[in-house]
């Protein structure tokens, strides 16, 4: 019986949890988009460095 009293205790608690998470769930991921795609192009840009900075070396290389 305790048990099954915990089980109503929870169900009455984190439903709403449950459905606020999945409505404000989407609504978060829209608002970090952008913050993603600003990173991959941060990342793109410094692996756009690298290659400039390593090429040098990469000619030397290829000529021994």
């Amino acid at each position: 019986m305790l048990t099954f009293l915990i089980w109503l205790m929870l169900f009455v608690f984190c439903w709403p949890l449950a459905l606020m998470a999945i409505i404000l769930y989407p609504l978060i991921w829209l608002l970090l988009l952008p913050l993603r795609i600003l990173g991959i192009a941060v990342d793109g840009v410094f692996e756009l460095l690298l290659a400039i900075v390593r090429l040098p070396a990469k000619m030397v290389n290829s000529l021994l």
